[in-house]
């Protein structure tokens, strides 16, 4: 108790020195959304404006900032695509009031037209330009037969990446949306890849908002030692469907620092990162985290680039790339023993997979078994081979540790399974005759890369 009573004392006098520093004003919008897309949009552009006469740097709207439609129908109906006019509209309000836009949740079409809409968090600079997309990961589906009944899956699509958090004149802010609130692992991985403000734009029910909304707010903050800005919907917005308001900003240390009463309304905060430095340094939580014995593991994707990869001293080209993660790529076999025989290997050159940090071997069996999923369904395969041939003994040929994965199917090899293993040790010391065409492999990768793009492998 001693010690907590020091430390107290010794954060107010630290905290004290950064008060004259430079800070970052930001608003936070608080609406009652209808299915009139204009009347919304109206309301928004006057926030935006005052917004910008008090010079705030980024404004932060929350989810369904849209519409919220009477009907299931009228919300699958009344769908936006990002290059919409409506969402044009906002652009231009970025570049005419020279603001970050926070744009909490609309509803956006399929872009491939397979799926409901997604509920997708978009981040929009001063000029216009789109720097974030999010769309949201965990959808509320609960159906308590005779109580209540509100399954979010009949009416929107979750999204299956995790996107870095965005560089903003404010800080570092991460994207998520509204019962993402109550998964705390997204928050600590947002914070342990550079977070400086975790956001939570929202539409809570009355009920749990009264019970949860600010107790999860500040223990998010507490947690991450992040900012929590959460704009939220307020009111009532048609005869089914109220929210509860109460949108706020916390400060890393849990403190509500802007609030939100329950009517249609603006906060205004002030972001600080030399306060939220000081935090960090005094409670130096991160440091003392335990990544022996538990971690945090990410299925990230990114983008492929045009860059050359290396297998240990061999050139990979782009295009025969299908698939990128945060430590891994997969790549198409130049000598394939059978269809569908791609290679999966960790980004940095190593060995041997004893030498792959904690991080690199999940992302690489992760990988696998989405690539895996993904050849088993184009090829209706019902079995797969996936080996790591680790060390010369073992029959690796290339000094770079990598899955080999490729589908089965009854009688390859002469219908004896077992035969795998001498066409492997044996595959790859041919001379380049016997090598694909580029133009072939080029063309597997590209239907690889289709497949995972529009989601059919999970």
């Amino acid at each position: 108790m001693l010690a907590h009573v020091l430390l107290n004392s010794t954060i107010r006098r630290r905290f004290s020195s950064v008060m004259d520093e430079t800070r970052s004003l930001i608003v936070v919008c608080q609406l009652t959304s209808k299915n009139d897309l204009e009347a919304n949009f109206e309301v928004a552009k006057g926030m935006m404006k005052r917004a910008k006469e008090r010079k705030a740097k980024m404004v932060f709207f929350p989810e369904c900032f849209d519409y919220v439609g009477q009907t299931r129908e009228e919300n699958e109906t009344l769908a936006l695509t990002e290059s919409d006019n409506y969402i044009d509209r906002y652009r231009n309000c970025a570049k005419e009031y020279g603001l970050w836009l926070s744009l909490g949740g609309f509803h956006q079409k399929d872009p491939a037209g397979f799926r409901k809409p997604f509920n997708t968090h978009l981040i929009i600079d001063e000029k216009g330009e789109t720097r974030g997309v999010y769309r949201k990961l965990h959808l509320f589906d609960l159906d308590i037969p005779g109580k209540v009944r509100l399954v979010e899956s009949e009416f929107s699509s979750h999204g299956n990446e995790i996107p870095k958090p965005v560089c903003t004149p404010v800080g570092n802010v991460a994207m998520s949306i509204c019962y993402d609130l109550r998964f705390a692992e997204l928050a600590l991985w947002y914070r342990m890849n550079g977070a400086h403000i975790l956001t939570y734009p929202a539409a809570f029910t009355v009920n749990t908002g009264l019970a949860h909304w600010e107790t999860l707010l500040r223990a998010r903050a507490i947690e991450t030692q992040c900012y929590i800005v959460a704009a939220a919907q307020t009111g009532k917005h048609n005869d089914k469907r109220s929210s509860y308001g109460h949108s706020m900003v916390v400060d890393p240390w849990g403190a509500v620092i802007a609030q939100c009463s329950e009517t249609i309304d603006m906060c205004f905060a002030e972001i600080s990162l030399s306060y939220l430095d000081e935090v960090r340094k005094l409670q130096p939580v991160f440091d003392h985290r335990r990544s022996d014995l538990y971690s945090l593991i990410a299925v990230q994707k990114n983008e492929i680039g045009n860059e050359v990869y290396m297998f240990d001293n061999h050139s990979i080209p782009a295009d025969h790339v299908f698939y990128r993660s945060t430590y891994t790529f997969c790549f198409v076999n130049r000598n394939p023993i059978l269809p569908g025989h791609v290679l999966v290997c960790p980004i940095r050159n190593v060995e041997r997979l004893t030498k792959l940090s904690h991080a690199e071997t999940s992302d690489l069996f992760i990988t696998a078994k989405r690539i895996q999923a993904m050849l088993e369904d184009y090829y209706k395969a019902t079995s797969s081979t996936v080996c790591v041939q680790d060390g010369p003994e073992a029959g690796q040929t290339v000094s770079h540790v990598h899955v080999h994965i490729f589908p089965r199917k009854k009688g390859d090899f002469g219908g004896d399974p077992d035969n795998v293993y001498r066409e492997l040790a044996e595959h790859d010391k041919a001379g380049e005759k016997r090598f694909r065409d580029k133009e072939e492999m080029r063309n597997e990768a590209n239907i690889y890369r289709s497949l995972l793009v529009t989601g059919e492998a999970k």
